[in-house]
C-alpha cells in the first residue's frame, strides 16, 4: 500500500491534506520523517504522525511441538486447538496444518507472504514426516511414491515424494507439496493406513526437540530468513 493511502484510511484527512500533511515533515516511517506519498508501506511498517502511532505491528513466528489431540485451527465448538496453547492467538494464523492426531513442528505467524513462501505447493519447499503405518512398508511403495501418486479428486499426479523405510512399519518421507491429508491419502493408495505421523522439519526449520509436546518458542532469525532466500 502507498502511503498516501495508508493515511486516508487510517486518518480524517483528505487527499490535499495528507499532501500538506507529508511536505511539512509531519510523517514517520520506521522512524524516519517521509515526505513521498507514493513511499510503499509494508505489513509491518511503523507509520507515525505527530509522534500519534498509527500502526505499529511486529511479525511474530513461532515454532510449536503440537502434541496429538489439538485441532489445527483457530476455533473449534467441539475439539481444543492449537491456538489455546500460545499467548496471543488471535494475531496469528498457521503455516500449513496438522491433523488433529498428528504431531510435531507446526508454524505460526502473522505474515501472510512468508507463510506461503513455506506452504505453497508451487514453492516446492520439503517438509520431512516420520510415520507409522497398520501394514508393513514394501520396496515397491517408495517406487510408487518416486513416481507420484495420482489424485482424482485433484486430477493431479502428486510430485515425487523420498521414503526412506527405517523398520517394517515406520518410515521417513519427505514431500514438496503438502496438499490435503497428502500423506495419508497416499498410504491409502498403495492400500496402507497411518497410525501416526510426526512432521520434523519444513525447509531448513526443523523441530526444536528440546520442546516438549505443547510448548513453542520464537523462530531465530536464521530460521525466518531461510525461508526469504
Amino acid at each position: 500500500m502507498k502511503l498516501s493511502r495508508f493515511l486516508y484510511h487510517h486518518t480524517s484527512h483528505g487527499k490535499n491534506d495528507v499532501r500538506r500533511i507529508l511536505a511539512a515533515g509531519r510523517v514517520t516511517v520506521d522512524g524516519k520523517v517521509e515526505r513521498d506519498s507514493q513511499s510503499d508501506i509494508g505489513d509491518f511498517t511503523q507509520v507515525t504522525l505527530d509522534d500519534r502511532v498509527l500502526r505499529d505491528t511486529s511479525a511474530v513466528y513461532l515454532m510449536l511441538n503440537k502434541p496429538a489431540g489439538y485441532l489445527s485451527a483457530t476455533v473449534d465448538d467441539e475439539h481444543s486447538t492449537v491456538m489455546e496453547l500460545i499467548d496471543t492467538p488471535e494475531t496469528l494464523h498457521i503455516a500449513g496444518r496438522l491433523d488433529r492426531a498428528s504431531t510435531g513442528l507446526l508454524i505460526l505467524t502473522n505474515d501472510g507472504k512468508w507463510s506461503r513462501r513455506l506452504t505453497e505447493p508451487k514453492e516446492g519447499v520439503p517438509k520431512v514426516y516420520e510415520v507409522t503405518t497398520a501394514e508393513p512398508i514394501t520396496k515397491e511403495t517408495a517406487m510408487r511414491f518416486q513416481q507420484g501418486i495420482y489424485f482424482a479428486y485433484e486430477d493431479l499426479t502428486t510430485q515425487p515424494a523420498e521414503l526412506q523405510i527405517l523398520s517394517a512399519q515406520r518410515a521417513q518421507i519427505t514431500i514438496y507439496e503438502g496438499r490435503y491429508h497428502q500423506i495419508k491419502r497416499m498410504f491409502h493408495a498403495v492400500d496402507n493406513r497411518i497410525t501416526s505421523l510426526h512432521r520434523l522439519s519444513m525447509g531448513a526449520i526443523q523441530l526444536d526437540e528440546s520442546l516438549t509436546p505443547g510448548q513453542s518458542r520464537n523462530l531465530t532469525q536464521q530460521e525466518i530468513e531461510s525461508v526469504s532466500l
